[in-house]
């Protein structure tokens, strides 16, 4: 099976290693070949979204045999309330096609990272305490990436969060810890393993 993927800026590098990495021993002779589609910024919307999803299926040399696409709800625009608005508004866009799948973050892709504290306290030497409650209800006002950022500027270590090296290195941790604590996660992690014909995760 082939699945696009596509996702937003750096997500790519920091996520797809690790992601591949969960869903090898899960998927034993049917793991998927998934090829990333990157966008700087943000995945295409309305009717461009519909024409890349759309030329993505219909490729004549390597057709995609689905097609998912993962955007942050936090975009630096309001276009999308949370994550349930974000996947109904590219549902929309894309129209009434069965092999492809809306997928988001909420509110960014550090939501994700959130329930690895102890390493983002080690990695940064903050004292801080953990952000408390769900990992994928920080919202609009003060996105994950932001937190992490000041969290990383005020600790010890005295240096910036930098997304391609840090949550590189929190991602180490098993991946199971963010599937569990955060269902909009669980959902595109089942999506792929639904697909395959693998067992979804409870």
């Amino acid at each position: 099976m082939r699945i696009a993927l596509m996702v937003e800026g750096e997500t790519e590098k920091v996520f797809l290693p690790y992601l591949r990495g969960f869903l090898e021993p899960r998927l034993p002779g049917k793991m998927p070949r998934i090829e990333v589609f990157r966008y700087d910024g943000r995945i295409p919307k309305e009717g461009q979204l519909k024409g890349v999803v759309r030329r993505l299926l219909r490729d004549p040399k390597r057709p995609a045999d689905a097609v998912i696409a993962l955007t942050d709800v936090y975009t630096g625009t309001r276009d999308f309330t949370d994550a349930a608005d974000a996947k109904a508004k590219m549902r929309a866009w894309v129209g009434d096609e069965p092999r492809f799948f809306p997928h988001a973050a909420q509110y960014d892709f550090e939501a994700w990272l959130l329930p690895y504290w102890p390493a983002i306290k080690q990695l940064s030497g903050s004292s801080r305490p953990a952000i408390q409650g769900p990992p994928e209800q920080v919202n609009h006002d003060q996105p994950p990436a932001y937190r992490l950022k000041e969290i990383f500027r005020q600790g010890s270590k005295g240096r910036h969060y930098v997304k391609t090296r840090d949550a590189a290195r929190i991602l180490r941790e098993d991946l199971t810890v963010a599937i569990q604590a955060c269902p909009e996660l669980k959902a595109m992690v089942n999506t792929i393993l639904e697909q395959c014909g693998g067992e979804i995760i409870p």
